[in-house]
């Protein structure tokens, strides 16, 4: 026989009932409904641009990269010697180097080592040698073009004949243009076109350039073992920023920028020389077109809009003399410079090129990558990623910023705009990569 269970049992089970019946009730008024309103007007939650699906990569085009020396066109005898002569930061020299090698396979020429020219401003006095493995870049050029260390004698002793190239536009062709002065002084030097279309090259000529390029040139040992030195020490993950907010650049641009402190506009205006700073409706023009390099706070607001975390580990790949660079770090607390992680005995040892080396080192090698330019290294740095396969890559775009502030933009309209602009590009594979070795690949 069962028996009435205790009345004291039935009492708090009903107190128990008075109690979670109205916090069941304040729960299901509370809960959202099950199907999203589309009346919603709150944009959809941003996260960060590199989840997001990429529909274009950029990789090495075959007929390079499954070629064979064996398979171009066979040397001839030597047309006479050609050196390269290169100017401007490492990565503009290495870009004329690189054309340099083309153009003497392409003249049937007997590549020499070459001499880099730089300007006083990038504090250089490092050669050829002091940057590249020479021993690797003449074995991994075998059979695709002729480099010598040294000259003969009977021409050694002599300066080259001068051949600059550099300023010719348009339809400028190095056959009909450089090879005559070559065959009439067997030894000259040049400074490529800049503006020189590639595409005009027959394919063998540009198979040489692509191999010496990225195949061939690597940093030096010693060099190569202070990067990784460098890079060890950067906290992992990481990206690596170029930022450019020099004195310099930003006197060549001509840009003008309000807020900026005494110290930094005192610096712009010791190296502005005669850049005058457009004004007026030029100068609002001027920054819409994206000619204004960003700052460090405008880079730092960007960097928030695509989600990525302030506390990011960040290595900064810049060089001497940011300005402002307050903006940054104090949004991004983890920034990392050269001079945080390596001695100053060893940088004080170090000029442009070789700093601009370990800069270049680090970049192909961080978790990511973006710029807040599209110049020379980045451009290297974007190819050399692709080559690796690693695409988190990104150049931030001047000119959607400065469309965008021209508009009235501000705060989370802004985020979202920059937001929606650069997750496209990444999406796109917009300028990940050099278009003349690389090809572009549907994903």
């Amino acid at each position: 026989m069962f028996q009435n269970p205790p009345k004291f049992h039935v009492r708090s089970t009903f107190a128990v009932l008075l109690l979670v019946l109205p916090l069941l009730l304040v729960v299901v008024l509370l809960s959202p409904p099950s199907i999203p309103s589309t009346a919603d007007p709150r944009p959809p939650r941003r996260t960060e641009v590199w989840r997001s699906r990429r529909v274009v990569n950029w990789r090495p085009c075959d007929w390079w990269t499954v070629g064979d020396p064996k398979d171009l066109p066979p040397l001839k005898k030597s047309n006479g010697y050609i050196r390269v002569d290169c100017y401007g930061g490492l990565n503009q020299m290495r870009r004329d180097f690189c054309d340099g090698v083309g153009i003497a396979r392409l003249l049937n020429a007997t590549l020499v080592l070459p001499k880099f020219e730089a300007a006083a401003y990038w504090n250089e006095s490092s050669g050829f040698s002091d940057v590249f493995d020479v021993d690797y870049f003449i074995e991994r050029t075998r059979g695709f073009v002729d480099v010598v260390r040294e000259l003969p004698e009977e021409i050694s002793s002599r300066e080259p004949f001068k051949v600059d190239c550099s300023k010719r536009k348009g339809h400028f062709d190095y056959v009909e243009s450089v090879l005559p002065y070559l065959l009439e002084h067997h030894y000259i030097s040049i400074t490529p076109a800049m503006s020189q279309r590639r595409d005009r090259y027959p394919l063998y000529a540009k198979t040489v350039l692509c191999e010496a390029c990225y195949n061939a040139l690597r940093l030096s040992r010693s060099l190569e073992d202070k990067a990784n030195e460098l890079l060890n020490a950067i906290p992992k993950p990481f990206l690596s920023l170029h930022l450019r907010f020099e004195p310099d650049m930003v006197a060549y641009s001509q840009c003008e920028y309000a807020g900026l402190s005494p110290t930094s506009v005192a610096a712009i205006e010791a190296v502005r020389v005669d850049r005058k700073p457009w004004t007026g409706d030029a100068a609002r023009a001027w920054r819409k077109r994206g000619k204004c390099p960003l700052t460090p706070n405008e880079t730092a607001f960007i960097l928030q809009a695509l989600a990525i975390p302030t506390i990011t580990n960040i290595y900064l790949a810049a060089g001497d003399g940011l300005m402002e660079i307050e903006g940054l770090t104090s949004i991004y607390t983890n920034v990392h410079t050269k001079s945080t992680l390596i001695s100053g005995e060893d940088l004080d040892g170090m000029h442009g090129n070789t700093k601009a080396a370990l800069d270049y080192y680090v970049s192909i090698h961080s978790d990511a990558y973006v710029a807040t330019y599209f110049g020379n290294m980045d451009k290297m740095v974007s190819a050399m990623r692709a080559l690796k396969g690693m695409y988190k890559t990104l150049f931030l775009s001047r000119r959607a910023f400065a469309e965008s502030t021209s508009k009235g933009m501000e705060g989370e309209e802004l985020e979202e705009e920059m937001w929606r602009v650069h997750r496209e590009d990444f999406v796109m594979g917009k300028g990940s990569a050099l278009p003349d070795c690389f090809c572009e690949f549907k994903l």
